[in-house]
This record gives C-alpha cells, structure tokens and sequence, in this order.
C-alpha cells in the first residue's frame, strides 16, 4: 500500500500511455502515482507487436536512414484527409522525436530502428518503405525483481512453449530450423535459454515485441520510485475550486481518496470490452470480441463525461480492425486471434466470402482489411469470411492460431476452430460456401499464382502486399497455388485492436467540454483521447507512437502546471 494521499499527477491506467506519463513527469520532478483497474501491469502494450510509429526519429538519422517530416505530414494529409485533427497530427510529427530522444535518454526505454517496415499505404504521396517504425530492444525481465509476475504476459498463442517469446527477426530461423544450420543453432540457442530461465521464473525472461515495451516502462516507474496500485477501481473525479482535484478508487485495502495537486490523467485503453459502448459506437457487424487486452471498459470516458467531457465519434472508423479467429479451447479460455501479419499474405492463402469469392487484396494492412470486409458485406455475406489454404501452407506458414509445423490438428478441429476437408467441394459444404464461386476462385488464383500476377486484385504487386509475404518465394511473394489436400480453413469476424472514439482534447491533451473549454486539472491520453488519425492506420505503430508522444506532452504540460503554481 501507499504511504500518502496526495500527489501532483494522478495516471489511471498502466499501458504504454500512462507509464510513459508516470516515467516522464517522475523524471521532471513531479510526485506521480499509477493506478491500475486489474492486477496486471502493461495494458494493450504487453500484447501488442511493439511497433512505434515516430516520423522523423533520431534513432533512424543516426543509422543513415533521414526522414523528411514534411514529406511525413504529407502523408498523413494523404491517408486522413480531414482538417479535423491535423493539428494533432502535425504536433505528433513535430514533437514526436523530441518524445522518443528523451525516453531514450531518461528512461529504461531504449528503441531500436527497424530498416525496412512500408508504411501502410505505399502508392500514396509521402509514403516510406522504411524510416518512421520502432520497435524496443529486447529486455530482460530479472531486471522487474517482485513486478515480474506482475506484468501482462502475451496471449499465448503468441508463445512457445507455454512462455517463450519470439522475436520478429528470429521467425525466419523457426521457419528454417529443419533446413539451415544457422537457423537450428539459433533455434537451439534460444530454446536453450529459455529452459533455463524457466527453471526460476514463470515465463521466459527474455522479452521482445511489445512485452518489452511494457516492461521497459514498469523499469522505469520502479527505478523512479513511482508507487502503483493495481486491483484498484477508480469509482470517481473529485472536483474542487473549479477543477479536477483527485478520485476515489477502491482498493485492496479499502475505498481511499487520492488528491491530485496538478490534475488527473485517463489512460485506461478506451472501450474494447465494454458491450454496450461497443453496440453504441460500433457497426453492428462487429464481434463481440475482441484481442485487445482485459480491462478496457470504457471507465475513462465514463469518467471524462461525468466531469463534462465529450466523447467524440465522428470518425472514419471507431476501432482499429482487424480479422481475427475465434474459438474456446478445452480449459474454457476463448481466444481471439488477429489475422495482422502472419497468415493473409503469405503465399498459398485466399479469403472468400459465402459467395466463395475474394473481395479484396489479402495483402493488405489488418485495418484495411477489416474496412474490406465492412464494404463487401453490403453487397453479399462477407462476414464471417473465411481463411483458407492447403496442406502444405498449414504446415509452413500456420493459420492463425495455429504454429507452424503442428502435427496435431485434433484439438483444433474438435474445438471447432480449423474446418478440414479432403477436397475444395467438401470443404465448400463444411463451411457453407457456395462450391462453385469457391472452385472458379481458386482455379483463377491458381493460374495467376503461377504467372505471379493476381488479376484480381494486385496481390503483391506493391511494397507493403511484397513485405506480408514469403520473400523466399518466387515469382509473387504473396502467391502460390492452392493444390495439396486435406483442405483447411478457419472463419474470420472483424474485431478491434483498440478503439477510437475518445475524449475531445486540445494539442495539451487536457479534456474540452462540449463548449470546447478546457476542464482543467483533467488529461486524456492513448486510447482515452479521440485518435489524431480519426479512424484511419497510416502504418505500423500509430497507436504506440501517438501515445509515447502524448503521454510525454501531458508529462511535460502538469509540470508547467506545478511551476505555476496552479
């Protein structure tokens, strides 16, 4: 428990947002403290591929690698044309570097360039194959000390072995394991570790992706001394004297009241799990489910609009899409997976409707396709939609839920998740798809597989469709013919990796009633905030960049607070 109630800055909410206001205002001298609704640490974050999208990094100046923010704000101004926000967007460009030079200098948090990764839409102006993505360093978890078992694992199907991650630059050694040396004695290597770190700790200790974005985070609120309450439900706003002046949360210990000096910051993920904002702002399409982590129940918004916040859904879209799988395995856990990068693209997969035909390029980003899947659907049943490949993609490349290189498919099948059949006609009738759509779909993809260029839709023709591929594969990375039975599939809904629709806000991050006045002593950052992209993905890590860089600017904005006196 804490040993005082008062604090400058009060942080609701444990993801990437709110530990890396917590980090930053602790390290500027202000008197933080995190509360967390669950009983683990690093939100959406710990889930997430922890790709952060920062225009005009320093970190790929430094590899040779300069970006041109004009050219970024281009962009931008390409793929969310709307004035509405760019103001945002425009100081995220801006003040984006500055965010990430500083974490890099004061915190835990070390990121990394990664070279090539294409923006999200590579034929709009402005766009770069490379230049604009981050990812952290691996991390490992000793370092947390007591936290550890407090951070938010992965989903496990993400993991090996019941708790071994897996870096992005290491697949292709699992891929190859059975066919390089190096890539089975980096496979080996790495194994190795991992059993031996299991023999102390819960899960392996070495952390990539965005589990190393959370735990660099959690380090730097240990080694700032920034107390965190988890298991703590936040029941309400204090107002006092015209401001927001601290909460009353319940806690392990009991219902306390915390007051802030400087002001509140909502951070608590947006609204994934709340089903009734979801039937609010939402397509009626939409799963029910969703991959974002537990806990995102809306209580930010709900917590903003009882202080006269607005809730602002005019957007393109309200939640980042995604296709994703959905099943209940034996022990009762449901899992939904998102279809991001893994499977679409790789060659010797297609999507079709109930029609059995495709309706768009597999090849693209998730949200893009979650935004086909919407479209189509008001011409002819798309969703569900379904995912299917043949034998020897299954074993390759997996499918969904599914690792490569599985030999038991029984549990999967029993679980009603991966429908197989011995030929196309029969696996037509398993799903219900109209077989002669489907036969006439795959003849066609077949022959263009062949030739390397899909008629259809252009599937790999462009550097993002080339990046979701097999650039081992000849003549299309995207492309391969669909031949070798047994037949599979699994069924694909769109669901969300995070929500929109969020708190009106000024370039502060301090929360707008519906006249536009700021509420003061009251900030909203990460999902919390409506998106400066107003429903749309310009590329990797646009929810992670936005709320490293927000997060800092509310850091930086309580202190001139504090300094004023107010």
């Amino acid at each position: 428990m804490i040993d005082k109630k008062q604090y400058d800055l009060i942080i609701i909410g444990s993801g990437a947002a709110g530990m890396t206001t917590a980090a930053v205002a602790a390290n500027e001298g202000l008197d933080v403290i995190v509360i967390e609704k669950t009983e683990l640490i690093g939100g959406n974050t710990s889930f997430s591929g922890g790709m952060v999208y920062v225009p005009n990094n320093s970190a790929m100046e430094a590899a040779g690698v300069a970006d041109d923010p004009e050219m970024a704000l281009r962009y931008l101004d390409a793929t969310v044309p709307t004035e509405d926000g760019r103001d945002m967007r425009k100081q995220f460009i801006e003040k984006g570097r500055e965010a990430i030079d500083y974490l890099n200098e004061h915190t835990s948090v070390k990121l990394k360039p990664v070279p090539f990764y294409p923006d999200y839409y590579p034929d709009e102006e402005g766009s770069r194959e490379g230049a604009r993505v981050l990812e952290p360093y691996a991390f490992d978890a000793r370092g947390l000390g007591k936290w550890f078992p407090k951070l938010r694992p992965p989903i496990p199907e993400f993991m090996l072995f019941g708790g071994m991650m897996v870096a992005r630059e290491d697949l292709s050694s699992f891929r190859k394991v059975w066919k390089s040396v190096p890539a089975f004695v980096r496979v080996a290597q790495l194994t190795l570790q991992f059993v031996w770190q299991r023999l102390s700790h819960h899960r392996g200790t070495r952390l990539v992706l965005g589990n190393a974005l959370s735990g660099r985070l959690l380090k730097s609120l240990i080694d700032l001394n920034v107390p965190i309450l988890i298991e703590s439900n936040t029941q309400g706003l204090i107002k006092k004297d015209g401001r927001i002046s601290g909460i009353e949360v319940n806690t392990p210990g009991g219902p306390m009241i915390l007051e802030a000096r400087v002001g509140v910051v909502l951070a608590t993920g947006g609204f994934s799990h709340s089903q009734e904002k979801r039937k609010k702002y939402l397509p009626l399409e939409a799963s029910k489910h969703s991959a974002f982590a537990p806990g995102s129940t809306g209580d930010g918004l709900d917590l903003g609009e009882t202080a006269g916040g607005v809730i602002n859904d005019q957007n393109t879209h309200n939640a980042y899409w995604s296709p994703t799988s959905v099943y209940e395995r034996a022990d009762g856990r449901t899992v939904v997976y998102p279809h991001t990068v893994t499977d679409r693209g790789k060659p010797g997969s297609i999507v079709v409707n109930k029609a059995g035909r495709r309706f768009t390029n597999e090849a693209v980003s998730y949200h893009q396709f979650g935004e086909a899947m919407y479209a189509a659907n008001k011409d002819s049943p798309s969703i569900p939609a379904y995912l299917i490949c043949d034998n020897e993609f299954l074993w390759k490349y997996g499918l969904g839920a599914i690792i490569p290189f599985t030999q038991n498919l029984k549990p999967y099948q029993k679980a009603n998740y991966l429908k197989t059949a011995p030929t196309l006609e029969a696996l037509a009738d398993l799903l219900g798809v109209y077989s002669g759509g489907l036969l006439e779909t795959v003849g066609l993809f077949n022959k263009d597989a062949v030739s390397g260029d899909d008629t259809a839709f252009a599937r790999g023709n462009n550097v993002y469709s080339k990046y979701l591929g097999d650039l081992e594969h000849a003549p299309n990375p995207c492309l391969a013919p669909l031949l070798k039975a047994p037949f599979h599939a699994v069924e694909l809904v769109p669901s969300d990796l995070g929500t929109i629709a969020g708190l009106q806000i000024n370039t502060d991050c301090q929360v707008l009633d519906a006249d536009g006045q700021i509420i003061k002593g009251l900030y909203a950052a990460g999902n919390d905030m409506q998106s400066i992209m107003r429903g749309r993905y310009p590329g990797p890590g646009i929810t992670l960049g936005p709320a490293l860089t927000f997060g800092y600017l509310v850091a930086k904005h309580a202190r001139q607070e504090k300094q004023k006196g107010v």
